[in-house]
């Protein structure tokens, strides 16, 4: 019986496995690696090698010279180091080469002027290579979400995605900075009045959170962090009350910073 074709999956369904990558690598320190096996096999034009930081230069000269070294161990690991590097180059060059083609986008470039630099015939395949190109970048940055499949579609939504993210991103900034502008202040009166909330030692205890966490107060986790001290103050203060039936602050400035705390609580 034939065997059933097999569907083509959707251009835009997500990979259901992450492609295998070298990732990071110390380059310079595998590239000094293969220089010292040369330099012990006493190759000698290797100071002809390029520095260890040029990858490229240096992965054509040990090429180019890979029958200086002289035992099948130093040729086994030299080869796949260099098998290794020229992976990592190749991972790299969809990276840097969708960069540079969104600057020369910005600069004005069309399609058609970037065609004949893509290796393509016409505009219209030079947009698709560069959104193949995209989903390596977008999948570099996708924060464990699932690998882009290198297609205009689904490179299209993956960028919708990443721009929703973004832009969530910059409500969440922008709720911080505007609860920072009202918490902040009360967090600082209840410092500046403490002495007449603080003979207690679960109150002391959030008074002292909150001076150790104000001055540097700015992302939206230490605005969770501060508005939680802040409601931990009110709270020990409302229950030694409850406990003891006298006023939880001593003095008028105290009682107007612990009820200024208290109403911001409730917004």
């Amino acid at each position: 019986m034939p065997r059933p074709a097999r569907k083509p999956a959707a251009a835009t369904k997500p990979l259901l496995k992450p492609p295998v990558r070298i990732g990071n690598l110390d380059t310079a320190a595998l590239v000094g690696e293969l220089r010292q096996l040369h330099e012990e096999a006493e190759d000698e034009n290797i100071g002809r090698m390029p520095a260890d930081e040029e990858l490229f230069g240096a992965l054509l000269y040990l090429e180019a010279h890979t029958g200086a070294l002289k035992t099948e161990k130093t040729q086994h690991r030299a080869a796949l180091v260099r098998v290794m590097l020229w992976e990592y180059l190749r991972e790299q060059a969809d990276l840097h080469q969708a960069k540079a083609i969104e600057n020369a986008r910005a600069a004005g470039a069309e399609w058609t002027d970037l065609a004949p630099v893509l290796a393509v015939n016409a505009p219209s395949a030079a947009y698709n290579k560069a959104k193949r190109m995209k989903a390596a970048v977008l999948t570099a940055g996708s924060r464990g979400d699932v690998p882009v499949r290198r297609t205009p579609e689904a490179v299209r939504e993956a960028e919708e995605r990443a721009a929703a993210r973004a832009a969530a991103e910059r409500r969440a900034e922008e709720e911080a900075a505007r609860r920072h502008a009202l918490l902040a202040p009360v967090a600082q009166r209840l410092l500046e009045h403490r002495t007449g909330l603080d003979d207690d030692d679960e109150v002391s205890f959030w008074l002292d959170q909150i001076e150790a966490l104000l001055p540097s107060c700015r992302t939206p986790t230490q605005l969770v962090s501060l508005g939680t001290y802040v409601e931990a103050v009110v709270r020990e203060v409302r229950k030694k009350e409850r406990i003891t039936g006298r006023p939880g602050a001593s003095t008028a400035d105290a009682r107007s910073a612990l009820l200024g705390a208290a109403e911001l609580m409730t917004v």
